[in-house]
């Protein structure tokens, strides 16, 4: 470890992913409706929005290891260059193809968590490891609980006004593109202040190329064959798998259900990041000492299971909810059917929050101390892997079969994850089991 204030250089890199995720959550309200606007489908909007995971999972390895051969910082430099190039290639955007090239692009770039990871792992001592990635979780929570706010922000008719009364004529701009070169902008004062204040943390005499490894895909049917690990890395991706299938329909569905646009699911999306942050922040340690981390992922999943379902039928439920005027007689006017939907993803987002937590736990608690870090490795491949094939699955049966299908699908899925739980060893249920 080289860096003179490790103190501040976790900081740094704190506020780099911070703010990198930051540039990403601007545009998840936004892309679906990107997509429809040249003319795509659900389903094609659909593999827009998996194009990200899919470049992610195949970037990170190679981001790594270039990271390893030649520095940290160059890598998260180049990697907040790229990113800055494709977010601002995404507002400009003239075809559909143009789109999923810039989202292609950033999805490689959005490969340097692994890098951010290993920067970590370089200046924080064995014993303070596990904050400092719980330290880079928490940049993640936030950035997915801002981001949208700040999309919907950018997305609205008021700031899509002025900015057209402002900006030269030669800007394009619209609810679309706004967000994104805002996203261009806050990654581009990123890669400033990473340049100037973020030190490297890999000397030059450690740096050599990694020795190689086995595949990600290898390493994942390893651990599905191991007793244990393999239930639990099953879990997380059908848990990964169903809730990608709600985060890439949702938009799609309020479209074509309530009418509404980028602005109006940043408020609803914005909420949901809340919940989870508050759930995962400071409730699930009261919980977990109470239940145990084995109910509680039963519980969350059980949840769910009832509640992914119930997402796209809330206009049913909606009719016997009292009027949003009688809720709110003052204030700013909701949009209709709101509050249905509220009612349905309160409970989906704690059910979620509950069930991710617990996981992660379970495969700690599953793996050695020395396999820590890799049996983490695994849950993050299998969610990338999850958030790549989901939306695909979600966007064809989105079109080819009903609205509802990929809800009612994603729910359903949480079938299996009960079973799986059901199989652990009954040492690892009775530790886990206040």
């Amino acid at each position: 470890m080289t860096v003179d204030n490790p103190r501040r250089a976790l900081g740094v890199v704190f506020f780099i992913v911070f703010v990198d995720l930051l540039g990403f959550g601007i545009l998840i309200p936004v892309i679906p409706l990107y997509a429809l606007s040249f003319g795509a489908t659900e389903f094609v909007g659909s593999l827009l929005i998996a194009s990200y995971s899919a470049m992610q999972f195949l970037a990170a390895p190679l981001l790594g290891r270039l990271s390893d051969a030649h520095g940290r910082r160059p890598v998260l430099l180049l990697s907040l260059t790229g990113s800055v190039i494709a977010w601002t290639l995404f507002g400009i955007a003239g075809s559909l193809a143009v789109l999923f090239a810039a989202r292609m692009l950033a999805g490689t770039m959005g490969g340097n968590i692994a890098t951010a990871q290993a920067y970590i792992a370089d200046i924080t001592p064995p014993e303070d490891r596990a904050k400092g990635l719980g330290l880079l979780g928490a940049a993640f929570g936030l950035g997915f609980v801002f981001g949208p706010a700040l999309g919907g922000f950018f997305a609205s008719d008021t700031v899509v006004a002025v900015a057209r009364d402002v900006l030269p004529a030669i800007v394009p701009v619209s609810e679309f593109s706004l967000p994104s070169f805002a996203a261009a902008v806050i990654t581009g004062t990123n890669l400033v202040v990473a340049f100037f204040v973020l030190p490297e943390s890999r000397p030059p005499e450690e740096r050599e190329p990694a020795a190689d490894k086995p595949s990600r895909i290898d390493q994942l049917l390893t651990a599905l064959r191991t007793h244990g690990l393999g239930a639990l890395v099953a879990s997380f991706f059908l848990v990964s798998f169903a809730f990608s299938a709600l985060e890439s329909q949702f938009i799609f569905l309020t479209n074509d259900q309530y009418g509404y646009g980028a602005t109006e699911n940043a408020i609803i999306l914005t909420y949901v990041g809340v919940v989870l942050a508050i759930v995962q922040g400071g409730l699930v340690g009261p919980l977990t000492d109470r239940f145990g981390e084995y109910r509680l992922a039963v519980g969350g999943t059980a949840i769910q299971v009832f509640t992914l379902a119930a997402v796209p039928f809330s206009p049913v439920f909606g009719s016997y909810l009292p009027s949003v005027g009688t809720l709110l007689p003052i204030g700013p006017a909701l949009p209709p059917g709101v509050i249905a939907l509220l009612v349905v993803m309160t409970p989906l987002s704690f059910g979620n929050a509950l069930t991710n937590v617990s996981l992660n736990t379970l495969v700690s608690r599953s793996a050695s101390d020395d396999e820590q870090g890799g049996a983490f490795g695994l849950t993050q491949s299998a969610g990338s892997l999850a958030r790549t094939f989901g939306p695909a699955l979600a966007g064809g049966l989105y079109t080819g079969l009903a609205f509802w299908a990929p809800f009612v699908a994603g729910g359903l899925l949480m079938i299996p994850i009960l079973l799986l739980l059901g199989q652990l060893d009954r040492e690892v249920i009775a530790a886990t089991t206040a």
